[in-house]
């Protein structure tokens, strides 16, 4: 069984940044994919930014250049570098791991990011 555990959310102003962390219970490298999406009050959930286990990545058009996804396999972490932040960056963030050829995937139980105007 899969474990992730996300940290790192809090209350930021506007413009400020915030490093958010999801550490899993399994060796990350052994994962399709690991992936941050985020669901604001009211909304869908969405993903934020997905990083393959081959390396590639992938953003939210509102969130390009702004995000960061990157991993640690020694530490079995995933990382999410938010930078500009903005009051609609609002949300829960949560982590997810795609794992086998089903494939199957787990989730963190959440972060809250609040960022104040």
């Amino acid at each position: 069984q899969v474990q992730l555990v996300e940290s790192g959310g809090g209350l930021v102003q506007a413009g400020g940044s915030l490093r958010l962390s999801c550490a899993a219970s399994g060796r990350i490298f052994s994962f399709n994919a690991m992936g941050w999406y985020r669901q604001a009050p009211g909304k869908q959930r969405e993903l934020v930014a997905a990083i393959t286990s081959g390396g590639s990545t992938n953003y939210a058009d509102s969130v390009k250049g702004r995000f960061t996804i990157s991993r640690d396999n020694a530490k079995n972490t995933v990382y999410l570098q938010m930078n500009s932040l903005k009051p609609e960056d609002t949300a829960i963030y949560y982590c997810n791991a795609e794992y086998g050829n089903i494939p199957i995937n787990y989730w963190g139980k959440g972060t809250l990011v609040t960022v104040s105007s």
